[in-house]
This record gives C-alpha cells, structure tokens and sequence, in this order.
C-alpha cells in the first residue's frame, strides 16, 4: 500500500512585534513576515526596520535554546535553517533577539497573532513602530541614552560631536513607516510585488 503524502500546512504570515529592551520611551516596530522564513531572514528583517547595519554578530534565544548565524565560534543552532515554522510558536511566544555582543542590543519578540497570506502584500512588511533605531556602535543603552541627552542641550559640551556622528538627518522619536517598507521592499525583492 503507497504511503499517503503527509497534508501540507498552508502558509502562515505572523505578526511579530519586536522591542528594544531597556530603552524607554519605547522602540518598536510590528512586522509581517511568513512562517517559511528563516530566522536568519527573520534577522535582516529586524535590520532594516531598526536601520541597523548588519556590522556584527546576533543570535536568538527561546525556551533556552540559542540559535545563530554559522560562523567558527557559533555553538547555537543554524539560525539560516531554522523557520519559524518549525519553532510552533503560537500567540503570545516570546523570543529574544541579540544584536552586536558589544553593545548588546536585546529586543523582546512577541507573536502577536498569524494570519492568512494576502495577495497584494509584499511580505515582509511592517504594519507600525515608534521611534527611530539607535545608531549603530552607540554603546548600547547606557551609551545611547548619553547620546540622547547630549544631542537634547545645544549647550552640551558633547553636543556637537553628536550630532555631526549622528547626521542631521537623525531625529529619535521619529519613525517612517512608509521609508521602511519601501527599505523592506528592496532588501527582499522576491517577496515584493
């Protein structure tokens, strides 16, 4: 007797918000991406919608289990042949982000609900956020939030190497929803329509 081919899952699109811990007010941003994603793709996801660089190392963590980008000193599973598809999260999963072991960038991941696929949306795709992402090499919290405060007093003897590192294009309560998708829709061209 041939064995029955085993049903196929249809695809998922999940709503992940994805937080920076210890930085307040809040940075955020709530994304769209298929479960078929990797969490390496999960990872440039969270780059582009944070304006980060891709300069440094990142793992993610749930229910104890490290996952990484392969490189000699990885000991964390293959985060490029992992999808979030096989993690079986469900609402209100929670993983851990880490980006640059230096600065130790951690953000708090939450599954926020799944949905059907949508034709005319260009997975992945971000619904909303707060705030522009740190520059990279900030120094983590306690550096940016230096950062902060010298770019808020003109006045500040750190003001102006500040602001000359930062560009004067970088306002922090800022967020472009729409730059960031049009970002998105670049950094994944395959996905978009």
């Amino acid at each position: 007797m041939p064995k029955r081919a085993r049903a196929k899952s249809p695809p998922r699109i999940l709503e992940l918000r994805i937080a920076l811990q210890d930085i307040a007010p809040e940075i955020w941003r709530q994304v769209l991406v298929p479960d078929a994603f990797t969490l390496d793709e999960v990872h440039r996801v969270i780059q582009e919608c944070f304006g980060w660089l891709d300069y440094h190392l990142y793992s993610f963590l749930l229910d104890g289990v490290e996952y990484e980008a392969p490189h000699e000193d990885a000991e964390g599973r293959d985060a490029t042949r992992t999808s979030l598809a096989s993690l079986a999260l469900q609402p209100d999963s929670r993983l851990e982000y880490t980006y640059d072991f230096g600065d130790n960038w951690v953000h708090d991941i939450r599954l926020v609900a799944t949905h059907a696929p949508h034709p005319d949306v260009p997975y992945p795709w971000c619904v909303d956020g707060a705030r522009a992402g740190p520059p990279e090499d900030a120094g983590g919290s306690p550096g940016y939030t230096d950062l902060l405060r010298s770019l808020a007093d003109p006045t500040d003897s750190e003001f102006l190497a500040s602001r000359t590192w930062v560009g004067a294009h970088f306002h922090p309560d800022t967020f472009d929803l729409r730059a960031t998708n049009r970002i998105l829709m670049l950094a994944f061209p395959a996905r978009a329509r």
